[in-house]
């Protein structure tokens, strides 16, 4: 099913179909360093498992093609409340995270992150009620820390030792756009 389309970006929900294109972009080192590690090659059954699995976490995923041809992989989820309320939000917030590659490195630097992001922001405000929307990229990776910022996004606080990347725990950016207010709003520090 088409989710968005800006012309050039499509975002369809994943299907079976797009499992060669997965592995192809899940064994490729350059994208491994910045998305699961270089250490996490996937097999076609990790594949199998993690992205066509019984949807009990309520992902979307998606893949992403540009001009027509599959180039990324996105995902979208409500936030759990408890995890809302961690971060400190409030438990009434309508709160989206978002995951994202560009699975063809030939393509990154040429701004199609960006308009990705930036569609999908729009989209998950307009037509599904987010009223948060938030993401937490590697400090390490200033390049997708920049793509967010253009998009609206800002660093709300830093998440010390937050995600397993390649043997160790890495920092990351909790970074929010809020619908309606692109400059966001930083949510007081959970107890």
């Amino acid at each position: 099913m088409l989710l968005v389309d800006t012309g050039r970006i499509e975002v369809l929900t994943l299907s079976r179909d797009h499992m060669d294109v997965l592995r192809r972009w899940l064994n490729d080192p350059r994208v491994l360093d910045f998305y699961e590690g270089r250490d996490r090659p996937h097999s076609e059954r990790m594949i199998e498992e993690v992205f066509f699995g019984a949807d009990v976490d309520g992902r979307t995923r998606c893949i992403v093609h540009y001009d027509g041809k599959p180039i990324g992989y996105l995902q979208f989820y409500p936030l759990p409340t408890d995890e809302g309320i961690a971060f400190g939000f409030a438990a009434d917030d309508q709160i989206y995270g978002l995951d994202q590659f560009i699975g063809e490195p030939d393509l990154w630097g040429r701004g199609i992150g960006t308009d990705l992001v930036a569609a999908v922001a729009d989209y998950l405000e307009r037509d599904l009620g987010a009223k948060r929307l938030i993401m937490d990229p590697h400090v390490e990776n200033p390049r997708a820390v920049r793509c967010y910022e253009k998009c609206g996004f800002r660093k709300v606080r830093l998440l010390p030792a937050h995600e397993l990347h390649e043997g160790a725990m890495r920092d990351c950016w909790l970074m929010e756009r809020a619908a309606g207010d692109l400059s966001g709003k930083t949510p007081e520090p959970a107890d």
